[in-house]
């Protein structure tokens, strides 16, 4: 009882601090996943560094992490000094890599991987974000995927059966599945109706539906992780929800599916 008070308290208070810094303005958006990608990209690498022979350097990469957030979202702006902003990102990737000349790691190839990885895997969802032409599809990205867990979750405790994936994940069914992909499609309807100017119903649904698809494959992702390296949760940061990857595992691959579903509707609306 206790342990669901503080689960059901960390989430209230993550929903709501979530929602009020991507709506209040793009500054505290921008802030809060910079954020979030220092903490996530910090949390990877240490959970990497605990399999032998791997030493990634953790404040290099979050480093590296956080300069390619800001540079990126910096040069969609604009900006004349966003293109010098590459340059400490493009240095500190070369020390990355220059730095296992020296410190005789075991598996330096490795260490490079995860560190790339996490820019990659990490990173560089989070920037899409920011290039985001409308706030309210960043907003739509989260409330998809929690509608999804929601309906997952209670779908498949009340008549899941079939498993979704179980060398990975046996608790996910293929009932679930489909129960959070229903709430999402309705929540999808209601963002029609608060912002029919930004997508018609047929587009948000397909927003809603490659959202759902992809965080559940990102969530699949990062349960082989979470089990290739013997771990449950991948750390303790949110009581009652695990760490940064076991909260942003979906996003992952969710943002950067959304961004190319985007990509793809401006470049058919500039053809008709």
């Amino acid at each position: 009882m206790k342990n669901l008070v503080l689960r059901t308290v960390t989430g209230v208070a993550f929903v709501a601090v979530m929602t009020a810094c991507i709506l209040y303005s793009p500054n505290t958006m921008w802030l809060l996943f910079l954020a979030i990608t220092a903490l996530t990209t910090w949390e990877f690498t240490g959970l990497v560094n605990k399999q032998p022979g791997v030493r990634v350097i953790r404040p290099m990469a979050v480093c590296a992490a956080v300069l390619l957030y800001t540079a990126f979202s910096y040069m969609e702006c604009d900006l004349p000094e966003s293109r010098l902003l590459l340059a400490p990102w493009l240095l500190c990737n070369i020390l990355i890599l220059a730095e296992e000349l020296y410190l005789g790691h075991n598996k330096p190839l490795d260490s490079w991987a995860y560190a790339m990885m996490a820019q990659i895997y990490i990173a560089v969802p989070f920037t899409l974000l920011t290039v985001m032409d409308d706030r309210i599809y960043v907003m739509a990205i989260f409330l998809f995927l929690w509608c999804n867990d929601s309906g997952a979750y209670c779908t498949g405790s009340l008549i899941g059966r079939h498993k979704l994936c179980p060398r990975v994940s046996p608790g996910k069914t293929w009932e679930g599945s489909i129960g959070g992909c229903v709430l999402a499609l309705a929540c999808a309807a209601v963002m029609w109706h608060v912002s029919p100017a930004a997508l018609t119903l047929p587009e948000w649904l397909g927003f809603a539906l490659i959202t759902v698809v992809a965080g559940t494959v990102g969530d699949l992702v990062e349960s082989l992780f979470k089990r290739k390296l013997g771990i449950k949760d991948s750390g303790n940061i949110l009581p009652g929800h695990g760490g940064m990857l076991d909260r942003f595992d979906s996003s992952l691959l969710a943002i950067p599916a959304v961004a190319a579903y985007l990509f793809l509707l401006e470049t058919l609306w500039s053809l008709l």
